[in-house]
């Protein structure tokens, strides 16, 4: 496997994640470029927009662009499960099980 594609697995399991622990399961593509790259993940804007839509044709999360260039996410169910590890998808990192 690619560098590339290792990195976006971990990215997508990070906003699924970021998602699962927000208060309505939202988030916007801004604040989670911010939080994936203090979880030491050095992604773009650009990069987390891409990422999003990866995410969504999955039907892991929901997007809505409400101004040009911000797209707000909302966790699925099936995202919620993914990010739990109650689920798998072969595009995203499987989380670690918690000691």
């Amino acid at each position: 496997m690619s560098y590339a594609n290792h990195f976006a697995k971990h990215l997508r399991l990070v906003v699924l994640r970021l998602l699962d622990e927000a208060g309505g399961f939202k988030l916007n593509s801004s604040v989670l470029t911010d939080a994936a790259n203090a979880h030491g993940l050095a992604a773009s804007r650009d990069q987390m927009r891409g990422e999003l839509a990866w995410l969504a044709e999955q039907g892991l999360i929901v997007t809505d662009e409400p101004a040009p260039g911000l797209v707000v996410a909302t966790l699925t169910e099936r995202g919620a499960d993914i990010a739990t590890g109650r689920a798998q998808n072969p595009g995203v990192q499987r989380p670690a099980p918690k000691a």
